[in-house]
């Protein structure tokens, strides 16, 4: 597994898309902070690009690397070398890289201009989303062999996590507005990654008082140490649940 997770990381090395995502998200850390003298009004102005930018790259990356890679793949199956193992190096050299260009791009301006609590939750949540998305591309990639399928199944993940969820949450709120929801509100947060690191992060910032009466909802839940580990839980389960299909799918897969 090493020696394909070496060569997964020499050949993203080679096309720089990872070397330009880094510098792209460190030019955008360091203007958002360098615009505010209150380093919390950066990180706010961060959080919108960790939610929205670094999904969509961890998607269509590692899509387009796995389809890219497709020939290689098919040489090292040739050779006696299990598929599981040869997936998981796979998700494993794509999320390596990935995860230390956002540490980079990122992790350098928060820690020099906001360190802290809030700054660690942001990079928390920054390298969940990337495992999580990554792992997501990967089970997509393995359900069809046509690329452009592939590269369209990844964006609407994107657009269902991204914007369309959203929308269908306040449908059922408004929808069912005459019923208590709080213990469904936690449930619907939990079914969104993306809604999850949100919330996570803006609670470490102390705005929940801006999010109403749902706000002291999810201060008391996820404000608590137990919230936190049923947030990081939630989060691991996203991320195991998809590579671990796709590992069941490439291996029945007749390729």
């Amino acid at each position: 597994m090493i020696k394909v997770i070496k060569y997964v990381w020499l050949d993203i090395l080679q096309n720089r898309i990872v070397l330009a995502y880094t510098v792209f998200l460190l030019v955008v850390s360091a203007t958002l902070f360098g615009m505010e003298t209150n380093p919390s009004k950066g990180l706010m102005s961060l959080l919108n690009i960790v939610l929205m930018v670094v999904p969509l790259i961890s998607l269509i990356f590692t899509t387009i690397h796995f389809y890219n890679s497709y020939e290689f793949i098919e040489l090292l199956l040739a050779q006696p070398i299990n598929r599981s193992k040869l997936l998981l190096s796979e998700f494993a050299g794509v999320a390596s890289s990935l995860v230390t260009a956002f540490l980079v791009g990122v992790g350098g301006p928060v820690l020099y201009y906001a360190p802290g609590a809030t700054g660690a939750a942001l990079l928390a949540a920054g390298v969940a989303l990337t495992l999580v998305f990554v792992a997501l591309a990967f089970l997509a990639s393995v359900c069809t062999r046509d690329k452009a399928k592939g590269i369209g199944l990844a964006l609407l993940i994107w657009f269902y996590f991204g914007l369309l969820y959203d929308g269908l949450v306040l449908t059922i709120l408004f929808t069912f507005s005459d019923y208590p929801l709080e213990k469904a509100m936690l449930v619907l947060t939990t079914l969104n990654p993306v809604d999850l690191a949100r919330i996570f992060i803006m609670l470490q910032m102390d705005v929940s008082a801006l999010m109403g009466f749902t706000g002291a909802l999810y201060q008391e839940f996820f404000g608590s140490a137990l919230g936190s580990l049923y947030a990081l839980g939630v989060m691991g389960v996203w991320i195991v649940v998809p590579i671990w299909a796709a590992v069941r799918v490439f291996c029945k897969k007749d390729l």
